[in-house]
């Protein structure tokens, strides 16, 4: 198969993106990933930082990773039906590996999740302007949700949304302690997650898979247009996005984040806002291609991307050793806590550019081909693989 460096280059700027909010989830209690207020109070200069975090980046890199790994199973579908539900399967036990004892912010088990059923779906519909529709219809079904959510919840916060002192204490401890507690507080979060999955962000994530199978389909992913149509594009879905975008930043910012407006209301505006700034962000990569595959930078990004399933993991293990094993937890705001991702950044690239020096595949990628291979048996590994 053939290996598209342009999209190597995009899935890398997604996985280093995907930090600058994960870099939240590691080093603040969970409240704060979505309240910047958790506090009860906040300084000017969380507000500028979350703001502009959750305009340029907020669910923006996630969106983008989503839309690829929709174009991935479009690539993959000539395999067949056990390698992908093989493939599938195992990142589905990765993820849960991964949420139960590592991190409970862990995105591969509902990957793998949503996946096993959107590659039948994808199989199934051959028309890409039905499965386009589709997929925008199901996106679109994610966000309603969120409304009707809305429209249930009360008006007071929860203890997740501004915890208390004694649940600040309580989670600092689990976390920095570790052992059975952190499992079974892991698990918590999982079982939370996939009811959210079931009712609300699963009908989102397989509209974006739909959605980036479609443009892989009709050769969008593959640079089939030329370089103008990508820069114009870029340009009116970033457009289009930040004017859908920004009111809603505003909005909670005026509001105070209050609880049932900033958390189901106005996640509307960046919900919509989302698909269109990451295929902006994408266009704009894919339009000035022919310029940015001359730089250095460009091939160390590609090499991440090449190894995303190895970079995110590894971001996972750096990030809790520096907050649950030194006793970083709580000890940065945000910006501080933005002032570390570029140190982070720097280890997966250099990580991913001494490893493919040697080696073809990222370590878990050449594990997780190889147990799917096990998995599916002899039949689904005629198939040549990606250079």
């Amino acid at each position: 198969m053939q290996r598209y460096l342009a999209l190597d280059f995009i899935r890398g700027c997604a996985i280093l993106g995907i930090l600058l909010l994960n870099i939240v989830g590691f080093g603040l209690p969970s409240a704060a990933y979505l309240n910047p207020a958790w506090q009860g109070s906040i300084t000017a200069t969380d507000t500028w930082t979350w703001a502009l975090l959750d305009l340029f980046a907020q669910l923006k890199f996630l969106t983008l990773f989503a839309l690829l790994f929709g174009a991935g199973l479009q690539l993959l579908l000539p395999r067949g039906s056990r390698w992908l539900t093989a493939r599938l399967s195992l990142l589905l036990l990765l993820g849960f590996i991964h949420g139960v004892f590592f991190w409970s912010g862990d995105i591969l088990l509902a990957y793998g999740i949503i996946g096993l059923v959107v590659w039948r779906m994808l199989r199934d519909v051959p028309s890409t302007q039905a499965l386009m529709h589709t997929g925008i219809l199901l996106y679109l079904v994610g966000c309603g949700v969120l409304l009707i959510f809305g429209s249930l919840s009360g008006s007071e916060p929860t203890s997740a949304w501004l915890p208390g002192a004694a649940d600040l204490q309580y989670e600092k401890f689990w976390k920095l302690a570790g052992g059975w507690e952190a499992v079974q507080k892991r698990l918590d979060y999982l079982s939370s997650g996939l009811m959210a999955l079931a009712s609300q962000y699963g009908w989102q994530l397989a509209g974006l898979m739909m959605i980036g199978a479609a443009l892989m389909r009709n050769g969008w992913w593959k640079g089939a247009y030329s370089p103008a149509h990508y820069r114009r594009t870029g340009i009116i879905l970033l457009l289009v996005g930040f004017a859908i975008a920004v009111p809603g930043v505003v909005a909670q910012w005026l509001l105070h984040w209050a609880f049932r407006w900033t958390g189901f209301y106005l996640q509307v505006p960046r919900d919509l806002a989302s698909p269109f700034i990451s295929l902006g962000y994408a266009a704009l990569c894919l339009g000035f291609w022919p310029q940015l595959s001359r730089w250095r930078i460009s091939y160390v990004i590609q090499c991440v991307g090449r190894m995303a399933l190895s970079n995110y993991l590894l971001q996972t293990l750096i990030c809790t050793t520096l907050f649950y094993r030194f006793g970083l937890f709580m000890h940065f705001d945000r910006l501080g806590l933005l002032m570390l991702v570029p140190a982070i950044w720097l280890i997966n690239i250099l990580f991913s550019v001494i490893w493919l020096r040697y080696l073809p595949q990222g370590p878990f990628e050449w594990l997780w081909r190889r147990l799917t291979r096990l998995a599916a048996g002899k039949s689904s590994a005629q198939m040549p693989e990606r250079k």
